[in-house]
């Protein structure tokens, strides 16, 4: 029996061709960042049509996200917040998120989105010190592996009752059923995987879409 049907490329093509309105800006975004050599770090154009639609549906206002590369995931959900919505967006790349910078400003979004350029525990854990515990409705996790569990947990603070975490790369291109991959980033991701699948303080789902996409809502 087969329990999903294969995805080609041509199917791919057929989804972003008819699966999603993309915005000009974010198609310029994804083009000019598929010239880059880090290419494959940038979220596919129905991932971040599919996040849009989550923020939408939960109503979401105020956004954290810990990994911004060019800009991609961090438009698509501004583009879906309120006028007067509020994007908290982590960093430590000059580089990139100054073209993701160029990107949030054609679009007219730029007055939605705060970067911070630290490391994102330290700007996490100043969040929390600042009282804004609660106050976030979405997370969007995709940055270096290991430290997966420790933006999680923040995170999760930082979170309204009802608020959503979306984890990228929980697949890990197949590596995380791979028992021969013992390197510390998979490891990592397993112990993520495993963390919130028995984390009684959310509901969650993995849905195997793109290099696999966690998703965690925080309970009352």
């Amino acid at each position: 029996m087969n329990r999903s049907i294969a995805i080609t490329d041509a199917l791919l093509d057929y989804v972003d061709k008819v699966g999603l309105h993309e915005h000009p800006v974010l198609a310029q975004c994804r083009e000019e960042t598929s010239r880059l050599e880090m290419a494959m770090m940038q979220i596919s154009p129905i991932q971040g049509a599919a996040m849009a639609m989550l923020a939408r549906l939960i109503g979401a206002r105020r956004y954290l996200e810990v990994g911004v590369f060019t800009g991609y995931s961090t438009l698509a959900v501004a583009l879906a917040l309120p006028d007067d919505g509020q994007v908290v967006a982590c960093d430590v790349s000059e580089e990139w998120t100054a073209r993701a910078r160029r990107y949030w400003q054609a679009a007219g979004q730029a007055h939605k989105i705060t970067l911070k350029l630290a490391p994102a525990r330290d700007t996490l854990d100043a969040l929390l010190a600042s009282g804004e515990a609660g106050r976030f409705d979405m997370a969007f996790i995709d940055a270096d592996k290991t430290n997966y569990d420790a933006y999680y947990e923040r995170a999760l603070k930082l979170l309204r009752p009802g608020g959503l975490i979306i984890v990228d790369n929980v697949l890990w291109n197949g590596q995380v059923v791979d028992p021969t991959d013992q390197s510390e980033s998979t490891l990592a991701i397993r112990a993520i995987n495993t963390k919130i699948h028995g984390d009684n303080r959310v509901d969650m789902a993995l849905l195997p879409f793109g290099d696999g996409l966690m998703l965690a809502r925080k309970r009352s």
